[in-house]
C-alpha cells in the first residue's frame, strides 16, 4: 500500500494538468470497485455515506465521517478526497480542530463548504467564510501534511445563483489558502468557463450534474477535476429500490435479473 505521503503527492500531481474524473464511492466496497475500474483518485460523498447508515444528508456526525474516511483510505491504494461538508462546526477554530482530525484519517484532500444549513441565511458571512478556510489551511499545514484543500461556494445550491458573488468568494478562498475551487451547481458552458478563468491558475472541480458535458468537453473548458456527488449512490439505490418495490407491490422478481454478477464481484474483491 502507498503511504499517505505518496497518495497526497500523487493527488497534487493530478491537479497540475489535464482533467480527471474523481468518482464518489459510498463505502469500502464501492471504493474498491472504482479502483478496480482504473480511476486515479476517489472522493467521498456526504449524501451517499449518510444513506448507508440510514441518515439524511448533512445529518452524520464528525465521528461517523472520520471513521468512514479511514475505512475508505484503508480499502484502496488511491488518494481519497473528503467531502467534509462545512467542517462540522461554525467557528473557525473548531473547523480547524476538526480538519486536523480528518487529516489523521489519511485523506489526500478535503473540501470545506460555506453553507450554514439555515434556510433563512444559507451562506456564512463572507468574512467568516474566509476565516473558516484560513483555519482549515492552518490545520492542514500544522504538520506539513500536504493535504489538498478545496474551497466551495454553495451559492447555486442554496438558491443564490449569483455568479459574480460566487466568483468573488472563490477568489477570496483561493487567497485564503484553498488549492482547488468548487462551485457546485454551475452548469452552462459560459458559467464554467468564467469560473475557470476567474480563479486561474488554481484548478476547478466541476460537479458534472446537469451540465451534460463529457470529460473531453469539460477539459476543453479548463476544468481539472470532475466529481459526481451522490449520483453513483443514487444509481445503486435506484436498482435496489426498483427490485424491492417490485417484490413488495407485485410479488414478482424480474428486476433481480438486472443485478451485477456475483461471480464478478467475488473476483473483484479477491
Amino acid at each position: 500500500m502507498l503511504t499517505s505521503t505518496d497518495r497526497r503527492a500523487a493527488f497534487r500531481k493530478l491537479h497540475v494538468s489535464g482533467c480527471f474524473i474523481i468518482p464518489n464511492p459510498h463505502d469500502a466496497g464501492s471504493a474498491r470497485a472504482l479502483q478496480h475500474l482504473g480511476f486515479k483518485a476517489l472522493a467521498s460523498t456526504s449524501a451517499g455515506f449518510a444513506w448507508t447508515i440510514a441518515k439524511a444528508d448533512n445529518r452524520v456526525t464528525l465521528e461517523e465521517v472520520c471513521a468512514h474516511l479511514a475505512a475508505l483510505c484503508e480499502a484502496v491504494d488511491l488518494p481519497v478526497n473528503a467531502d467534509f461538508e462545512g467542517g462540522f462546526a461554525h467557528e473557525p477554530a473548531k473547523v480547524g480542530a476538526n480538519v486536523a482530525r480528518a487529516v489523521k484519517t489519511g485523506v489526500a484532500g478535503l473540501s470545506i463548504e460555506d453553507s450554514t444549513g439555515d434556510a433563512a441565511k444559507p451562506l456564512y458571512d463572507r468574512t467568516l467564510a474566509i476565516e473558516r478556510i484560513k483555519a482549515a489551511r492552518a490545520a492542514i499545514d500544522a504538520d506539513n501534511s500536504g493535504v489538498l484543500l478545496t474551497g466551495r461556494c454553495e451559492g447555486f445550491l442554496v438558491g443564490q445563483p449569483d455568479l459574480a458573488m460566487v466568483i468573488d468568494r472563490l477568489q477570496a478562498y483561493s487567497e485564503a489558502g484553498a488549492d482547488c475551487l468548487y462551485a457546485p451547481g454551475i452548469k452552462t458552458r459560459d458559467q464554467i468557463a468564467t469560473v475557470v478563468k476567474a480563479v486561474h491558475p488554481k484548478p476547478v472541480n466541476l460537479l458534472i450534474g446537469a451540465s451534460g458535458l463529457s470529460l473531453a468537453e469539460a477539459a476543453d473548458l479548463g476544468i481539472r477535476r470532475i466529481s459526481v456527488g451522490g449520483s453513483l449512490s443514487r444509481a445503486a439505490w435506484g436498482g435496489f429500490m426498483r427490485a424491492a418495490k417490485e417484490m413488495a407491490e407485485q410479488g414478482t422478481f424480474t428486476e433481480l435479473g438486472n443485478g451485477y454478477p456475483g461471480g464478478e464481484l467475488n473476483k473483484m474483491f479477491n
